[in-house]
């Protein structure tokens, strides 16, 4: 029985996704907890606003709540549009059918002194940087242009104009002059397209970056490029790029690789600033796990995850977790779908998981039972339901649907309600290749002989 599948991962426009997203209904209830405020707190910044215009968007039992945290946070941060953005999701998931909410003038106001006054702010500081880049330009001082164009993609980041900010991070590069000034650049990049959840153009950047990293530790180190003279020690900006690589990875739908980077990310103390601003502890942790559980072997799981000590701290933020691999682990097959079961709407509700959980879930559910049918030549469906905490029809249809795939080799005895595992006949396999290895032989030799011929 093969373990191995691949599936197609779709990415969609950040904008486009936000269009056409439909409320998803997600119970918060005893059995599928979420405590909003505990999961806001473990974040900073911009990345506050976008995760609760999601909430918003997705959980109409938790958008008022969602609504008055974004308008506590929102004074904090420089983007007066975040409040118009905040009001069209929450009015977007009020008026959807079915759904039932107070308007948000009931129990939020904009703070609109706030709005004129950062507006004016805004405009004065963005005055002020393009007349000193402008100063610079016309002394032609290098570094001071380049310094300017940083300045100004910064800001322009920090209000929300993300297209310009990439546009002065870009032009900054034209006036580097080492190469650590380039990979200061592909970082402030980095940042920029994962903020803005832009998850087809992060590679690129990664592979400038890692060119950049190694020019700047040989300079360092007095060593050539590519033979850098501690290559087994990895350095904070290693691991902010294996986390862009694995968010990369996970928004293409590459959770194989994803899962292989996230175990490889350091510890938060390398991440710097990246923890809380772009994700927290936790989401590393959960994202890394999942995507083991549903492409890893256990063999893998086992060596690269229970066995990582600088992963293990990341579980210890999200004890469920940790709970969720020892009984994959155990083969407690049972346990692990009642914890995805448990925690889904916590899934859905993660911006950078939301679009891939339901086929992880989908992964780590046929990884299960095709480890649960390996020993078995012959299984009463009955036997499976229990494990599973199915019924017998849904454990016959999840062992169809493997069998129509092609990732188990059985047939199904429908009446009697069996499964019967497709027995291959040694004696005939070893005969067969046999046959096919001296036929192999045959035409070798033959090409010998002509080419001694010739």
């Amino acid at each position: 029985m093969s373990m191995e599948v691949d599936y197609e991962g779709e990415l969609i426009d950040t904008h486009v996704r936000q269009s056409q997203h439909q409320p998803a209904r997600l119970p918060v209830d005893d059995a599928h907890p979420f405590e909003l405020d505990a999961y806001i707190s473990n974040y900073s910044g911009r990345t506050v606003i976008d995760r609760l215009v999601h909430i918003i968007s997705s959980c109409p039992t938790l958008a008022p709540q969602a609504l008055q945290l974004a308008f506590v946070h929102i004074p904090q941060l420089r983007d007066p549009e975040l409040y118009h953005a905040v009001i069209r999701a929450y009015d977007g998931i009020a008026t959807a059918p079915g759904v039932q909410l107070p308007p948000a003038q009931e129990f939020v106001s904009v703070n609109q002194p706030w709005i004129e006054e950062q507006t004016r702010a805004n405009q004065v500081e963005k005055t002020k940087l393009e007349v000193e880049l402008k100063t610079y330009s016309n002394n032609m001082i290098k570094e001071s242009i380049r310094m300017g164009y940083r300045d100004l993609g910064d800001f322009l980041r920090s209000v929300g104009d993300y297209s310009a900010s990439l546009r002065h991070y870009s032009k900054s590069r034209e006036y580097c002059t080492t190469s650590q000034h380039v990979l200061d650049m592909c970082l402030s990049v980095l940042k920029l397209l994962i903020e803005q959840r832009n998850y087809a153009h992060i590679q690129s950047y990664i592979i400038k970056a890692e060119a950049a990293l190694e020019s700047a530790s040989a300079a360092n180190t007095g060593s050539a490029p590519g033979q850098p003279s501690r290559k087994n020690e990895r350095s904070p900006t290693h691991s902010k790029l294996d986390l862009a690589s694995a968010l990369h990875n996970l928004g293409q739908g590459n959770y194989e690789r994803a899962a292989t980077m996230f175990l490889r990310v350091g510890s938060a103390d390398q991440l710097g600033g990246w923890v809380g601003k772009l994700i927290s502890a936790g989401d590393i942790a959960v994202y890394g796990t999942l995507c083991a559980l549903a492409t890893l072997s256990r063999g893998a799981i086992k060596v690269q995850l229970l066995e990582n000590s600088v992963f293990s701290v990341y579980i210890e933020q999200e004890p469920y977790v940790r709970d969720l691999v020892h009984a994959y682990m155990t083969n407690d097959f049972k346990s692990v779908l009642e914890i995805l079961s448990r925690y889904s709407t916590r899934h859905a509700l993660d911006i950078h998981l939301a679009p891939h959980i339901a086929a992880l879930t989908r992964r780590i559910r046929e990884v299960l039972v095709i480890v649960f049918l390996q020993p078995f030549a012959t299984l009463a469906l009955s036997r499976m339901a229990t494990s599973f905490g199915w019924d017998v029809a849904e454990a016959e249809q999840e062992v169809v649907t493997l069998i129509q795939a092609g990732r188990i080799q059985a047939r199904v005895d429908s009446q009697n309600k069996i499964l019967r595992a497709k027995k291959q006949d040694q004696r005939a396999k070893l005969f067969a290749d046999a046959l096919r290895i001296s036929e192999e032989m045959q035409r070798t030799n033959r090409k010998l002989l002509l080419r001694m011929r010739l």
